[in-house]
């Protein structure tokens, strides 16, 4: 399919999940707007390497996606959002009597309430085109939990809710809105962790992605990506068009248990 003429704006884009978002949009013919909270000239070849490379235009904006003000810029600023992928997510991972106050109030800023606050934007733009969607990287975890992650757990199901209650606003508009969720992904952050896994643990590289990091991931294997990103190409394909207010799991089976 194309998407050739439409813009898409990803939050939390210049590694990861985010980035491989914002390839496969662009190879499908979106423009695209990444996006971090920093501004460096690294963060602007990046974008500069996709329209080079899809021959979309791609650019890059800074925003802090813990200040509702910046993610409400960052849309205003982008001048139109046809697509919304709403991916920016820290982490931190302690005790529910030892979390600290300021990395709750981070990760629920960071992880739920900059998705509140760009759809707040968003959503007109797509109504006075007639055509949008809201894509939300919610995680394995808006559908179940683990312990030690509280802030983590509460804003990735926080961002569930909010994909169904935007999806019931504009039910009647040619819009929809859906949260995909995913379980562990080979990232470059996940890569990098391995070599540490393995000297840990006393074991191959293959046994400790098994048994180690893929415990809970019945598939014993990460997703990609690039297979994020064609779940999110998906959704903004007429084939989708009633697909609004669920959850795609891409988890390896990890939310079956």
């Amino acid at each position: 399919m194309s998407l050739s003429g439409k813009t898409a704006v990803i939050t939390g884009s210049n590694s990861g999940i985010g980035l491989g978002m914002a390839w496969e949009l662009a190879r499908a013919g979106a423009n695209v707007v990444l996006n971090s909270y920093t501004d460096t000239d690294e963060d602007h070849a990046i974008a500069a390497e996709i329209s080079k490379e899809t021959g979309t235009k791609a650019r890059y904006i800074g925003a802090d996606m813990s200040k509702g003000s910046e993610c409400r810029r960052l849309i205003t600023e982008a001048g139109r959002c046809d697509i919304l992928v709403n991916n920016a997510g820290v982490q931190h991972v302690a005790a529910v009597e030892e979390f600290p106050e300021g990395k709750w109030d981070a990760i629920i800023a960071i992880n739920m309430s900059s998705a509140f606050h760009t759809a707040a934007v968003a959503v007109p733009m797509m109504r006075d085109v007639g055509w949008g969607r809201v894509i939300n990287v919610a995680s394995a975890h808006g559908l179940t939990a683990s312990p030690y992650k509280s802030a983590y757990v509460a804003a990735k199901h926080g961002v569930v809710g909010l994909t169904k209650v935007i999806a019931l606003e504009t039910a009647q508009d040619p819009i929809t809105s859906n949260a995909i969720c995913p379980g562990y992904v080979l990232t470059p952050l996940v890569e990098s962790q391995i070599p540490d896994t393995m000297e840990k643990y006393g074991m191959d590289r293959e046994t400790a992605i098994r048994e180690v990091m893929l415990t809970r991931q019945p598939s014993k294997e990460f997703a990609t990506v690039e297979q994020l990103g064609g779940t999110a190409v998906f959704l903004c394909s007429d084939s989708a068009a009633q697909i609004t207010g669920t959850t795609l799991s891409v988890d390896g089976g990890w939310t079956a248990l």
